[in-house]
């Protein structure tokens, strides 16, 4: 009898089964969770996922809320322009349904688009995030460009295919595989990894801080914004432009608003 792959028993036993958004195949809330997740931690997005798609269940719903519901009910998730991406790929799919395409939505790039349609429709495509590259890069031993990470996505993952294949590799990346304090042991992809660790080059990016930052500058205008309108002279002017920029803030008659 053939030896069962490693990795179905370990996602069968410690794959991340209960996080909330993994329970539907519904495409809106996939593609809300994936651009929630985007940046942000996933116990945050745990908390924060099940109200914000109560609040908006359908692309028509969002996109009848207009961009400023959006926007205060994003809250403190972090990078705004998020949820204003996530608003005009509402009205996009209200409008005319989902194209064929994922990637012609706003702010759905080609990560997205793939680990939609996996997850959604179960499509054998290859998605790769930041942890799904660590991991390929790490078994194969070597950088990879996208299109040869996801060639390697495909055979280090089999026999998984399609969704679970991306989420077996998104949380062996999360939970054993990572960027420090890597769980090699525990990993059941270690008989086939070329590093058994980090690659000789990886090291470790870390944020800058926030406090101080040009990011904390725009969330206080952010916040002062999700109150209501405020007068301009009032704001920090460089940090609101960047949000009037972004779509994110309308400055009219002297005062700053939200969008919509």
């Amino acid at each position: 009898m053939a030896r069962r792959a490693p990795i179905l028993d370990w996602y069968a036993r410690h794959g991340r089964h209960d996080l909330p958004w993994r329970a539907t195949r519904d495409r809106w809330a996939v593609l809300t969770s994936e651009v929630m997740l985007h940046q942000t931690q996933v116990a945050r997005v745990e908390r924060a996922w099940p109200e914000f798609l109560a609040r908006f269940p359908t692309p028509a719903a969002m996109a009848d809320a207009g961009p400023a519901a959006v926007i205060r009910a994003w809250d403190r998730l972090g990078y705004p322009r998020r949820a204003r991406h996530l608003h005009d790929a509402a009205v996009v799919i209200a409008a005319t349904g989902w194209p064929d395409d994922l990637r012609t939505l706003p702010g759905v790039g080609r990560y997205t688009a793939a680990a939609v349609a996996a997850q959604a429709d179960d499509a054998d495509v290859p998605a790769i995030d930041v942890n799904i590259r660590r991991v390929v890069q790490r078994v194969v031993g070597g950088r990879l460009g996208d299109r040869a990470a996801e060639d390697a996505m495909i055979r280090v993952g089999a026999p998984l295919r399609g969704r679970d294949r991306l989420l077996a590799l998104m949380d062996v990346g999360a939970l054993l595989c990572r960027a420090r304090d890597p769980q090699c042991g525990a990993c059941p992809l270690r008989r086939r990894c070329a590093t058994r660790g980090p690659l000789p080059d990886e090291g470790t990016r870390r944020q800058g801080a926030f406090r101080g930052s040009f990011r904390e500058r725009r969330g206080r205008v952010m916040a002062a914004l999700r109150a209501g309108p405020t007068p301009s002279a009032e704001l920090d002017a460089e940090a609101l432009a960047s949000l009037v920029a972004d779509g994110l803030a309308v400055v009219r008659g002297g005062r700053a608003r939200l969008p919509g």
